[in-house]
C-alpha cells in the first residue's frame, strides 16, 4: 500500500447490513464490491484513492488510502456520513482514526 493511510473503527450493532447497504449505494456510481462471505467491501474512489471496510461483531473496521492527507480527511467525512445514514437508528456513530503517512 502506497499513500497516506488512515486505520479506523465504528462500532455498531449491524455492520454487514451496513455496509452491504453502503455497496448498494455507491455502486451506481463506482464499481464498489462486496464479498460472497457478507464481511468486506471495497470502494474505488480514484486512482490513488481506496477503501476497504470490513465487517466485525462488534463493528466496522477502516482502511483508507489516499493520495495525501487533506484527501484522507475528506473521504474520511464521506465515509462516515453516509455510514451514518445507514446506521440511523445508532448514529452518529463513534469513529476512532489513526493515521500513517
Amino acid at each position: 500500500m502506497t499513500g497516506f493511510v488512515a486505520t479506523g473503527f465504528a462500532p455498531c450493532t449491524q455492520p454487514a447490513r451496513y455496509l452491504q447497504q453502503l455497496v448498494k449505494h455507491w455502486g451506481h456510481k463506482m464499481a464498489a464490491s462486496w464479498d460472497g462471505e457478507g464481511q468486506v467491501a471495497a470502494f474505488p474512489f480514484a486512482e490513488h484513492d481506496n477503501a476497504v471496510m470490513t465487517a466485525q461483531s462488534d463493528g466496522i473496521a477502516i482502511t483508507l488510502v489516499t493520495g495525501d492527507a487533506d484527501r484522507n480527511e475528506q473521504l474520511r467525512g464521506v465515509i462516515e456520513r453516509h455510514l451514518d445514514r445507514f446506521a440511523f437508528r445508532e448514529a452518529p456513530l463513534q469513529y476512532t482514526w489513526e493515521s500513517k503517512p
